[in-house]
């Protein structure tokens, strides 16, 4: 018996990622918004992906999953952005030295925040309900 196709469940938690984004920046937290940003995205195009019947993904790197499913263009660019705030808005050794909340502002987090959404949108439209 085939697993069920989970496609919706994946966008859900993106949405759901999305506005606990929005809630951060507003926060001031702009190192962990970004950092939302870059799950929401992820898990949009991996709804994408089973959507498209993948059954499985892996890894974390959203330029790896939009290219596996020949995404390019605007959402191409966004995943790059993206994927920069998947270590370093986290660890303290991913940055050169301090700690990643000193380095992160609220321009960073508007912009994460504005990629990740068009990502969102693009599984919003793809992705059955």
């Amino acid at each position: 018996m085939a697993a069920p196709n989970r496609a919706g469940d994946w966008l859900r938690q993106a949405i759901d990622d999305l506005a606990w984004a929005a809630d951060t920046l507003r926060g001031g937290r702009f190192a962990q918004a970004c950092f939302v940003c870059q799950q929401a995205a992820e898990k949009a195009l991996k709804a994408i992906a089973f959507a498209r019947g993948f059954d499985r993904v892996r890894g974390h790197s959203i330029l790896k999953v939009a290219k596996a499913l020949g995404i390019d263009g605007e959402i191409e660019a966004a995943a790059r952005k993206l994927d920069l705030y998947y270590m370093t808005t986290r660890y303290p050794d991913a940055l050169p030295s301090g700690a990643p909340f000193e380095f992160f502002d609220k321009s960073q987090a508007e912009d994460a925040l504005r990629l990740a959404t068009a990502i969102v949108d693009r599984a919003r439209n793809e992705v059955p309900a």
